[in-house]
């Protein structure tokens, strides 16, 4: 801890530091904000959302609001990297690919269009070419390549944010898990810990994902549908002699594939001759009583791993495993908001990252300092991500497209 915080008093105080809530304090420190970060469990726990080897960075989305945060978070990568002095983020290109009638893939195209995004869409035949025959996709299919992909290291990440907010001033306390915010009088917000100790902050960023819905209503009574999933991350041997292949570096693409299940994954990276590929979805669950697996490997990704990659991979079975926490919105958008009522601008939410926001942290973290110290975001519009948008409608944003996440029935 920083010697230079002798009393309970700050700017901003940050609950919660998975990667939303270490980028936010780590642009709050650097702008010279007494900045708290609070998390309930160990730094760099294995609970949540922000644990882990490998995300995927990409451009390229159905919906054409993304995109101004996943520009933005390309740069504030490199700038984050260059002041800490290890790297994070990896290059790859993306390689999007689906039936040809798939809205959501016709729907990345056009905001490819819109956004002035490079792309090209490939067939079959050209696929083979472009990936010298280490992707195969059926004729009736289409891929999307495009050079803005990569790969970003997700517990290295969380480590250098917190890392950077504390070279900037920052004070970081774990296993403090808030129980209550309150107003306070002159003194702004009260923030107390279930240990019984006590914060004060003029405002308060609230970021703790799978926990969003419990904390919001026991702070403000509202209940927000953010649900959290537990989700099943495989990495599947790659065949003798075909390792390089699929390295990272080799021109091997970060890649999803469009329709039932969605599918996505990674170069190899993290661990030789093993290559990411999982099913975007998972189970509900209850973050404190969470099931812990055994995550099931459905038969349609097995099949996906033996087609798409033409036998390269030993698609009998994933060699290892590991579990994640999505927390899902209705819409799979975020919600990035004032929490509003007798807490006015004071309280920011920023949760509901719906297992695609790891990415766009950097961005993130820039806006909920925004919103906590100026009580606007500039040059973004985050009418998507409003709580009130599922007041108008359960739902949340309306699309054209299909859901992209499959939420799975147990069979516990």
């Amino acid at each position: 801890m920083n010697m230079g915080y002798s009393d309970n008093e700050f700017d901003v105080i940050v609950v919660g530091a998975g990667v939303m809530g270490s980028s936010t304090a780590y642009q709050l420190a650097k702008r010279g904000q007494k900045t708290l970060l609070l998390e309930q469990f160990d730094f760099l726990h294995h609970r949540g959302s922000s644990h882990g080897e490998s995300r995927t960075i990409r451009a390229t989305y159905p919906e054409d609001y993304y995109f101004g945060l996943v520009d933005e978070s390309y740069r504030l990568w490199e700038q984050a990297q260059s002041e800490i002095g290890f790297k994070v983020y990896f290059k790859a290109q993306q390689f999007d690919m689906g039936p040809s009638d798939a809205k959501s893939l016709l729907s990345v195209i056009s905001t490819c269009r819109k956004n002035g995004i490079p792309y090209q869409v490939l067939d079959h035949r050209q696929v083979a070419e472009r990936f010298s025959g280490r992707i195969d996709i059926p004729e009736d299919w289409i891929g999307v390549s495009c050079e803005l992909g990569g790969i970003i290291k997700p517990t290295k990440a969380v480590s250098m944010f917190q890392m950077l907010a504390f070279k900037n001033g920052a004070c970081l306390k774990d296993n403090i898990k808030v129980v209550s915010i309150n107003k306070d009088g002159d003194r702004g917000l009260k923030v107390a810990a279930s240990n019984g100790e006590i914060f004060w902050g003029k405002k308060c960023v609230v970021t703790v994902g799978g926990w969003m819905r419990n904390l919001v209503k026991t702070v403000r009574g509202i209940e927000l549908p953010i649900q959290p999933l537990e989700t099943n991350v495989c990495y599947w041997r790659i065949k003798d002699g075909h390792e390089v292949e699929y390295a990272i570096g080799n021109d091997f693409p970060t890649f999803a594939s469009y329709g039932h299940p969605y599918i996505y994954g990674t170069p190899s990276l993290e661990y030789p001759g093993l290559i990411k590929v999982a099913v975007h979805g998972g189970y509900q669950c209850n973050p404190d009583k969470r099931p812990w697996g055994p995550g099931l490997v459905p038969d349609s990704l097995k099949q996906w791993v033996e087609q798409r990659f033409k036998g390269k991979v030993d698609s009998s079975k994933p060699v290892m495993t590991q579990l994640c926490v999505y927390s899902m919105t209705p819409d799979e958008d975020f919600v990035i908001d004032f929490l509003g009522g007798e807490f006015g601008k004071d309280v920011v939410i920023g949760g509901g990252f719906s297992g695609h926001g790891f990415k766009m942290s950097p961005a993130i973290g820039r806006i909920l300092a925004d919103l906590a110290l100026i009580g606007e975001a500039k040059g973004v519009e985050l009418k998507q991500f409003r709580i009130a948008r599922f007041e108008e409608n359960p739902r949340g944003n309306i699309k054209e497209y299909e859901d992209q996440v499959e939420l799975l029935k147990s069979t516990l």
